[in-house]
């Protein structure tokens, strides 16, 4: 286990007993009374770990080593276990010629487990080839886009098997189930499409063309709309539900990447991460308005609202931190340094 960013502590090789201790008592300090309700995890793409932060202190407390390229992450209904999508090709950014890449290194690729308590990665288990974003199931089923295979995989995270992996159109992205779970979401960056896989099934009924380079989708809380960010277009696509098709694109600033995205829990307001754009866009859904936006930090990616949605939380990817956000001025706070490339935010606890 590799732990840095902790106070006081002075960087030593990895395993070194003593900085593991220091970890450990941190963790433990944070869970006594006074301590943080809930904790924010960062998954570091280049680096390969899992980033926690103190929300209260605006501290990284604690970075775990975790697998190659960690991007994806959620956590179990409980909150006690951790998931990150973990793959083992190499950087492709747009643009570059892929038949100049080293090739993939398949043994890193999979679903790393993490658990909370513990503050420790438990193990890794199958996520069919190159997974990079996924949802979880009310049955504790992970839903995984798997990048190179233009597929989604069905995957077991107890038993450890993929269960099935249904085509979704090339290089699929964001992975989201509808409130109801019956139906999962995926966008295809190369088709410009979203694929709905009935989770019974286990079948494609329907690909809904969106716009180009989709990213991420969410959901009203009702389930009635959903929303895509097209990052090629600076658009989202907000696609009904019942009918299967879009109803609305709405653009959100010229320049702007659309990226990441976060719904408040009552639907009134969705914040979307710009990628170069360096801002966050406040997009009203009853509307179709945009609010307003702010600047958060170099190409915010991964996004996410704090327990009483009073904080704010953004990946910036090249200057290797956090933005925390106080959302009622719409003020940066703070920005904590984590690990290498960060991607993903999760927040944990309540």
């Amino acid at each position: 286990m590799k732990i840095t960013n902790v106070p006081g502590y002075r960087s030593r090789p990895r395993g070194y007993p003593v900085a593991a201790l220091i970890g450990a008592v941190a963790l433990l300090t944070s869970c006594a009374p006074g301590g943080p309700s809930y904790r924010v995890y960062i998954s570091n793409e280049a680096s390969g770990d899992l980033t926690v932060i103190d929300p209260e202190k605006m501290v990284a407390m604690a970075t775990v080593a975790i697998g190659k390229r960690a991007r994806g992450i959620h956590s179990s209904a409980d909150g006690k276990q951790i998931f990150v999508a973990l793959t083992g090709s190499p950087f492709a950014p747009p643009g570059v010629d892929e038949s100049t890449l080293p090739p993939p290194d398949k043994s890193a690729d999979g679903i790393g487990i993490f658990d909370v308590a513990q503050n420790k990665f438990l193990r890794k288990v199958p996520g069919g080839s190159d997974p990079e974003q996924f949802a979880i199931g009310k049955d504790g089923l992970l839903y995984v886009s798997n990048e190179d295979a233009a597929g989604l995989s069905f995957v077991d995270p107890v038993k450890g098997t993929v269960l099935a992996t249904v085509a979704t159109g090339a290089e699929p992205e964001g992975v989201t189930l509808t409130p109801d779970g019956k139906f999962v979401y995926v966008t295809s960056e190369d088709k410009g499409t979203v694929a709905v896989v009935d989770t019974a099934t286990r079948q494609a009924v329907k690909t809904i063309p969106v716009g180009r380079r989709p990213r991420g989708i969410v959901f009203l809380p009702d389930g009635s709309r959903a929303y895509v960010t097209n990052e090629n277009d600076a658009t989202v696509s907000v696609i009904d539900t019942a009918k299967l098709e879009v109803v609305q694109t709405i653009s959100v600033g010229a320049g702007l990447k659309p990226m990441g995205m976060a719904m408040t829990r009552d639907g009134g307001k969705l914040y979307i991460t710009t990628g170069r754009g360096k801002k966050v866009v406040v997009l009203e859904p009853a509307t179709g308005n945009i609010a307003g936006s702010f600047e958060v930090g170099d190409r915010p990616w991964g996004i996410a609202l704090s327990p009483d949605e009073k904080l704010l939380f953004t990946a910036n990817g090249p200057s290797g931190d956090v933005s925390i956000v106080d959302v009622a001025t719409r003020t940066v706070l703070k920005k904590v340094k984590v690990g290498e490339k960060p991607w993903g935010v999760l927040v944990v606890g309540r």
